[in-house]
């Protein structure tokens, strides 16, 4: 394998994900970088790069990375389909064609971010999702899953929950809800009920707050951009973000992963103007609760 010490080009996030990845494999196969490097005639300064993103890599050479790690060959073709895309201004990642099961780019970034924005116009953010709720729509979006299969998907994105009340740095998520959300009774009045209480008891944790933009507010920037989430990362020692601000914005084919400053900017412009539209966290939460007692009536 050739060294490669050019500075990175292109989004940075499919290399940040595909070095995690990598990273995780040559530890699940009992390597340090060291012995890595030199079972791939590589540098470990290198190998560090690959791992931390800060490099982009050719598909070959994953898939020699992961012959010597022992990844099976579904993980193998999902890893070189993510590193065809190191180069792209931002690119779209279609679940069922790339990604195996386990291994949800979202997932890395949302657990690895300190601040989260989130703008959602049609469900409750999955990091917020009762039990039900999320059940409910993970059957209707797998509808051909046996039961098994749903159940995991279930209890992989309650476990996302645990990140706010974790003990040590939990993120700091600002959520704004189109009234839409409240109105859509995905499940049926029980279960949606049961999903308003509980959005409106994690409304309550100091380091969630929860606004609600009324359908009187009309026209706002929120109906252009389509639901959306910007993640910032905690900073390093030098008062520099571990990780350039990501925004995420999922679609119905696939989902995009943007972070040049100039698109993250415009995001964070249209998250502050969507929240200006919106009620107060203490009316979010009042309005959150009626909707949920209309259901219960």
């Amino acid at each position: 394998m050739s060294e490669d010490l050019t500075g990175p080009t292109g989004s940075t996030v499919p290399r940040r994900q595909l070095g995690r990845y990598l990273s995780e494999l040559r530890e699940q196969a009992g390597l340090t970088v060291k012995l890595a490097a030199k079972e791939l005639e590589r540098s470990t300064a290198t190998l560090w790069r690959i791992e931390s993103g800060r490099t982009s890599i050719r598909s070959h050479e994953v898939e020699v990375m992961c012959r010597v790690y022992g990844a099976p060959s579904d993980l193998t073709e999902a890893l070189k389909a993510i590193a065809k895309e190191t180069k792209a201004r931002g690119w779209w990642h279609a679940y069922g064609d790339v990604i195996p099961e386990g291994f949800d780019l979202f997932i890395g970034l949302e657990e690895a971010a300190s601040h989260l924005d989130v703008y959602e116009s049609t469900l409750i953010p999955g990091l917020l999702q009762a039990e039900e709720y999320a059940r409910r729509i993970i059957e209707a979006g797998h509808p051909d899953k046996d039961p098994a299969e749903v159940e995991r998907r279930v209890q992989l994105r309650l476990k996302r929950r645990t990140a706010l009340t974790r003990v040590i740095n939990p993120p700091q998520v600002s959520v704004v809800l189109y009234e839409a959300v409240l109105k859509c009774p995905v499940g049926g009045n029980r279960v949606m009920a049961r999903q308003l209480r509980h959005l409106a008891t994690l409304s309550e944790l100091p380091t969630v707050t929860v606004k609600v933009v009324p359908f009187a507010a009309g026209l706002h920037e929120g109906v252009m951009s389509g639901q959306f989430t910007v993640l910032r990362f905690p900073t390093s020692g030098n008062g520099k973000p571990t990780e350039p601000p990501t925004v995420f914005a999922d679609g119905y084919t696939g989902d995009l992963y943007l972070d040049r400053p100039t698109e993250v900017d415009q995001y964070d412009m249209a998250f502050r103007e969507i929240s200006s539209k919106a009620l107060s966290e203490e009316t979010s939460r009042r309005l959150i609760i009626e909707t949920a007692e209309n259901y219960e009536g």
